[in-house]
């Protein structure tokens, strides 16, 4: 088997600002892996549903879902507060995350390496995954590391409105119903809190390659 030529599965969760995503991109680039940010469906999702002016209901989601590219979800009109606030709104819904399954699951087949990120990919889209990781962080920390992200945007905003916001957000995750934010049996936690970017990059590299070496042996 060519070093490259395998079938490996990689599922990431964790809190928000914890580095989930820094941490996935640089693996996916890094091991080539196919990389999916499940959070970017909802953002199209929502930026539908804005365009047509704030309605929406199965019928509208499911067709929608239909017809998501993964050019569609590159986008920059998905980041802003509008699409932010609604996205979080519409990821509790059930019908919508049964709506995206879809996409993901094809997704999945359609790529012999893949990378996930995001809320319930570990427990319902990719329950069997080979390697799953959730990350974690301070939440001094992740105040800090987002706060530096909205200084540039927003001049006004505070340390504390940000850390504050944080752990509504994540207490607001961990208690809904539909898909909550979980630490799944089998699942590697990876603390950021006092890493670098270059510290994360390492310890996830010697994570994937000894779950790849665990599967097939020495590649």
């Amino acid at each position: 088997m060519k070093k490259n030529n395998y079938t490996f599965s990689i599922a990431v969760d964790g809190s928000s600002a914890s580095g989930k995503t820094t941490g996935s991109k640089i693996i996916a680039k890094k091991f080539r892996f196919k990389f999916l940010s499940s959070g970017k469906l909802y953002r199209y999702l929502a930026l539908r549903i804005i365009k047509n002016k704030g309605k929406y209901n199965y019928r509208f989601i499911n067709k929608v879902s239909k017809n998501i590219t993964l050019k569609k979800l590159n986008s920059k009109q998905l980041y802003n507060p509008k699409i932010t606030e609604l996205s979080s709104i519409i990821a509790k819904k059930k019908y919508v995350r049964t709506s995206l399954r879809k996409f993901q699951s094809d997704f999945i087949k359609k790529n012999k390496k893949v990378l996930i990120e995001g809320r319930d990919i570990q427990s319902k889209i990719m329950p069997n995954a080979d390697l799953k990781l959730f990350f974690k962080c301070s939440y001094k920390e992740k105040a800090k590391r987002r706060f530096k992200e909205f200084k540039k945007i927003n001049k006004n905003v505070s340390l504390n409105e940000v850390e504050k916001a944080l752990k509504l957000r994540d207490f607001s995750d961990k208690n809904r119903k539909e898909s909550p934010l979980l630490l799944v049996k089998g699942a590697v936690l990876v603390d950021t809190t006092n890493l670098s970017i270059k510290q994360v990059e390492d310890k996830l590299t010697k994570l994937v390659k000894k779950a790849v070496n665990n599967k097939y042996g020495n590649l």
